[in-house]
């Protein structure tokens, strides 16, 4: 386990991501106190945090699986491009 500062970790973040990558942990100080852990995310932690979604009410999960042939669907037609200029809206509103 590699302890680091916050000035080091930002000036050497992808070093430290490749490490956690590798499957290390790496604690975070500031001012020579711990403040943070950053750690490989393994399947268990992204299947716990989506129970968590759930039960927030923020994500629900699928009510079944995609058919094998959804991404080589035709996708729907668009001709006066309402999709992009909603999501152009969103994004000027910082949604």
């Amino acid at each position: 386990m590699r302890r680091v500062s916050i000035a080091s970790l930002k000036a050497k973040l992808s070093e430290y991501l490749d490490a956690v990558r590798a499957g290390e942990e790496v604690i975070v100080t500031d001012r020579g106190r711990p403040v943070a852990r950053l750690g490989p995310v393994g399947a268990e932690g992204q299947e716990e945090r989506l129970r968590e979604l759930y039960r927030s009410g923020l994500a629900r999960p699928p009510l079944k699986k995609l058919p094998a042939d959804f991404w080589d669907l035709p996708r729907p037609a668009d001709p006066q491009g309402r999709a992009l200029a909603a999501l152009l809206e969103d994004r000027r509103e910082g949604r």
